[in-house]
């Protein structure tokens, strides 16, 4: 099967060329063909072209900046996380591998290295979880540590 992928991370120092590195090694391993555009702080290397992209059979997408999916219309698109593709290169490509062979096309998500979800079984998933939801809404989920601990709550006690 002919894959391809881009990765992108906001410095674009290693941990993009991690993923690359790691979707390459994995793919051929499971005797898959694929080329990694990698994109960071010195622009994009090893840019993807448009023959490429035609002969795609599924495209992964691990990113953890924004990704213009434009070029990859009609195509199965995996979208993960870069450390989606460092530490599970194995789900990225076998979601990508199942898309392309079922003919879907479209966006499928992954998240922390999990098997993605069908955007289809996604919204039926949401449909029958609307309750939970709404009850979800008045109290969002916190993300990162105590805000207590901060570098601003620090910064404004040490100043009051």
């Amino acid at each position: 099967m002919k894959l391809v992928a881009v990765t992108s991370c906001p410095t674009g120092i290693a941990h993009s060329q991690m993923a690359a590195e790691n979707l390459e090694t994995t793919a051929e391993a499971a005797g898959h063909d694929i080329e990694v555009e990698v994109q960071g702080a010195m622009g994009a290397e090893n840019e993807l072209s448009d023959s490429d992209i035609a002969a795609a059979d599924a495209v992964i997408i691990a990113a953890d900046t924004s990704v213009s999916r434009g070029r990859f219309e009609e195509k199965p698109l995996v979208k993960g996380t870069v450390k989606d593709a460092v530490n599970d290169p194995e789900g990225l490509i076998d979601t990508a591998a199942q898309r392309a062979d079922a003919g879907e096309t479209g966006v499928t998500g992954a998240s922390d290295g999990a098997r993605a979800e069908t955007a289809a079984s996604h919204t039926r998933e949401s449909e029958s979880d609307s309750d939970t939801d709404s009850a979800n809404e008045a109290h969002p989920e916190q993300l990162g540590g105590d805000p207590s601990k901060g570098l601003f709550a620090r910064l404004k006690r040490l100043f009051s």
